[in-house]
């Protein structure tokens, strides 16, 4: 079984696409059919694919602008009908494409190379996105909060942490405040500066300012005193597992 998101911003074209997928591979499910950058973010902040066909030019812009938003593990197959320049970026990060109208047997190469790679596929869209655009991966700035009828901005700044609380994660600000956020903290990680954001355990993701103390705790374990002071701090503990990059990131 393999689950494939397909970004494409031609409904003719995504439908072709699936019908060759299938042909090919019948156990193949396409999850989505998505043909702008805002669709294709707001998917992939909340679900995963094994396999993703992107298209380079988008309704709203070049598809390269989504790992502006996230950052993306999965292999992707790119697929483009004449931007050269694209294409030489492509070869020079071994990343696989596809030159429309695409053709059965091209498809049914690449889904081999796909298979053959799959333990081992990587993709530095880091340097992908300054070969191709000149900037930098932009993180995550604010959250916009609805609380009953009303919404409130909230800047990255101005948040300590992040928690999850029974089935929920919500953000806690320096003033004290807690708001929910409909991101959970697998995609939090993925969006937040890495520089300024730590994931300590698998309900906590700290900011650096927000730490006020920390103490050698059992099993080479670390206890953090947030500032705001945590709702339970006995779950403010850096995971065994967690402890040894934490040092790194605080050591930087």
């Amino acid at each position: 079984m393999m689950n494939v998101l397909i970004v494409e911003d031609e409904a003719l074209a995504a439908d072709r696409l699936e019908n060759m997928l299938k042909e090919i591979t019948p156990d193949i499910t396409v999850l989505a059919k998505l043909g702008s950058v805002k669709e294709s973010v707001k998917w992939l902040m909340l679900n995963t694919a094994d396999l993703i066909f992107l298209d380079i030019q988008l309704s709203d812009g070049l598809s390269f602008s989504i790992f502006e938003h996230l950052s993306i593990q999965t292999p992707i197959i790119f697929t483009t009908a004449y931007d050269q320049y694209a294409i030489k970026a492509f070869q020079l990060n071994s990343v696989s494409y596809l030159l429309k109208p695409i053709r059965k047997n091209d498809l049914a190469e690449s889904l081999q190379k796909y298979k053959s790679l799959k333990a081992a596929f990587s993709i530095d869209f880091d340097s992908l996105l300054s070969a191709i655009q000149g900037n930098k991966p932009e993180y995550r700035k604010r959250f916009l909060i609805q609380i009953a009828d009303k919404f409130r901005k909230v800047d990255v700044e101005q948040i300590a942490y992040f928690y999850a609380l029974d089935k929920g994660v919500f953000l806690a600000t320096y003033e004290g405040h807690s708001y929910p956020v409909d991101v959970s903290l697998e995609n939090l990680v993925n969006t937040l500066d890495p520089t300024q954001f730590f994931r300590i355990n698998r309900r906590y993701i700290v900011s650096m300012k927000s730490i006020a103390n920390m103490y050698a705790w059992s099993r080479s374990r670390i206890k953090l005193v947030l500032k705001p002071v945590a709702g339970d701090e006995m779950d403010t503990i850096v995971s065994i597992d967690r402890a040894a990059d934490f040092k790194k990131w605080m050591n930087k």
